[in-house]
């Protein structure tokens, strides 16, 4: 029994130690398994996953490796039948040290703080540090300092070429232009054509790319590989410099002698969109954009800011009524001062009562009654779809940034009769300068609406050119309706509101604004402020020139008639003798 039982004994000690091998070995090989996933896992995410990222790196290790830049695409005016540039890229030196080369400090520092203007304390205090290899004392030197520099012939002392963004011709169409800085990649742009055009200007870089040594050389006798760079397209506008120095010229004049916070002036040619001229005061100096204080300078007014357009919307209005056959120049209708709708009265801007009147002394004389006689007659949805055809309430497209689409939400609701009176005579609606001048040239060109159009010619890197035409948007109003409306624009020079806008010798027509400017925290108007305009073309019986004059809450005037309408002639004066176009009229002055 005994034997037996430590029989027993000793066979149950060796089945539980075959149990617990076998558990051990069970989990060995689970935790090997495990680490097999693991690995395999991360072989899979390192060479299919991670595939690019861990190839570059490896070629980083043997690859020497150097962008090559693109050149900036360059921007040209018009300058008669040559090119004029406005932005170029230029090479300027920039003088360097290397401290632990410079063998001379004390007189280093003496004649570089002499020749290039620097602070001899701060040259020295970069002279000491000795184990800089490289410390920037000026960029951007004349070609005198330079030569200076180059005289001093100092160890240590170098010169490297470094490429800046050049404006020649400083701030004309500075709003237009913008500005860009350069840099590896082509630069960037900001503002004005050379932010819009930021991706056609710049081009791509290009690589090049070869094996190297331990010590990080090229290796001579390896592959090299090249990618060039193709360089940014250059762009011509449709901008023509005199005409644009001109409008600028007179822009100032006008801003000064009215004491007016800024003002803007479009020149467009209305037989293809085309924009002559853009001009914002006050402006800027692209050259030297990093000193400018109130960066709202940088803004094209133009196209960047809307108002309230005030009564240079009335012969718009009336050529709706005209175009359905509502109303002719003749059409007669009884003014009694005011018209009352939905609690608001409304009267004349003169406060006066014209009794009975023509749809043309409606427009000389600018009678808010008279243009809300003819938007009872076409009704809020026809007047509301007129305004869309015009182009309101949406963005022209013209190839600059930050462009602006106005507001015509308020006539969304055809229910909402007081929103179209007040949008009849220009308040309660707001639009672009842009926009205005567009609607205009569409009256002067026989009725078609242009997308205003500044870009002329695209010069392509391979230096083909390609010519961008005129796109037409749509047929706003008839060519006859077209032809009355410039005959009815011309009796308001002659014998309404727009008298100091004639030219001696022309068919010149317009229309002024004066208009309220609204609050921007609240409802209602700024007391004391209004904006000042002028939309007019010439000559009217063949439209060269489309031109619109906006002054921004000039001091010592009233009236659009006393300051808009002068700036629009001057400007239109010299546009007419500019393009060589001979006077039709007898000269004799108008009262």
């Amino acid at each position: 029994m005994r034997i037996s039982g430590n029989l027993r004994s000793k066979t149950g000690k060796k089945e539980n130690g075959v149990r617990s091998g076998q558990g051990r070995m069970w989990i060995l090989q689970a935790a090997i398994f495990f680490v097999g996933l693991v690995l395999i896992f991360r072989l899979y995410f390192i060479q299919v996953v991670s595939h690019d990222k861990w190839v570059a790196m490896a070629e980083g290790q043997y690859n020497a490796f150097q962008e090559l830049a693109a050149d900036r695409g360059e921007i040209y005016m018009h300058d008669g039948e040559e090119r004029y540039p406005l932005a170029v890229n230029r090479e300027y030196q920039m003088v360097y040290v290397s401290p632990k080369d410079v063998v001379e400090k004390d007189r280093a520092a003496v004649e570089l703080s002499r020749i290039l203007g620097v602070d001899a304390l701060m040259i020295r205090d970069k002279l000491a540090l000795v184990d800089d290899p490289f410390e920037i004392i000026k960029k951007r030197l004349s070609d005198d300092e330079v030569a200076q520099v180059k005289e001093l012939r100092l160890k240590g002392v170098a010169l490297i070429p470094e490429k800046y963004r050049y404006y020649p011709a400083g701030e004309l169409a500075s709003q237009v232009i913008g500005f860009a800085s350069l840099g590896e990649r082509g630069g960037a742009g900001g503002y004005g054509i050379e932010s819009s055009q930021d991706d056609r200007l710049r081009g791509a870089g290009g690589t090049v790319s070869q094996e190297k040594d331990a010590a990080g050389r090229w290796i001579p006798l390896s592959d090299r590989n090249i990618i060039f760079p193709r360089n940014g397209d250059s762009l011509v506008l449709t901008i023509d410099r005199v005409i644009q120095y001109e409008t600028e010229k007179i822009l100032k004049d006008s801003m000064e002698k009215y004491e007016a916070d800024s003002a803007s002036a479009i020149v467009m040619d209305p037989a293809s969109g085309d924009i002559l001229s853009m001009a914002s005061v006050p402006q800027f100096d692209p050259n030297n954009y990093s000193q400018v204080e109130d960066y709202s300078v940088f803004m094209n007014q133009t196209v960047s800011m809307t108002y309230e357009p005030g009564s240079v919307m009335k012969p718009l209005v009336m050529a709706m009524g005209i175009e359905e056959g509502k109303v002719t120049p003749q059409s007669e209708f009884v003014d009694t001062g005011s018209v009352s709708e939905a609690g608001y009265t409304i009267h004349n801007s003169d406060n006066k009562v014209y009794g009975r009147s023509t749809m043309t002394e409606v427009l000389n004389q600018s009678i808010n009654t008279g243009v809300i006689y003819v938007e009872k007659l076409l009704g809020n949805k026809t007047f509301g779809e007129y305004f869309t055809r015009f182009g309101f309430g949406e963005r022209t497209g013209i190839a600059l940034p930050a462009e602006l689409a106005g507001n015509i939400k308020n006539l969304d609701n055809t229910r909402s009769t007081i929103s179209f009176f007040t949008a009849a005579f220009g308040q309660g609606v707001t639009t672009t300068p842009l926009q205005m001048t567009a609607a205009y040239a569409a009256l002067a060109n026989g009725g078609t609406l242009f997308k205003p159009h500044i870009i002329d010619t695209v010069i392509h890197s391979d230096g083909s050119e390609e010519k961008i035409q005129p796109e037409i948007v749509r047929q706003v109003v008839s060519e006859e309706t077209s032809k009355t409306m410039g005959t009815m624009l011309r009796d308001v020079v002659v014998n309404g509101h727009g008298k100091r806008a004639n030219v001696p010798g022309y068919l010149v027509g317009g229309k002024t604004g004066t208009a309220q400017v609204a609050k921007n925290d609240a409802k209602g108007y700024e007391e004391g402020m209004s904006i000042g305009s002028f939309i007019g073309y010439a000559p009217i019986d063949d439209p060269r020139f489309v031109i619109l004059v906006k002054l921004d809450n000039p001091k010592n005037v009233e009236w659009a008639e006393s300051s808009a309408a002068p700036t629009f002639g001057e400007i239109m004066k010299f546009l007419l003798s500019y393009a060589k176009i001979k006077p039709t009229e007898v000269t004799a002055p108008i009262k």
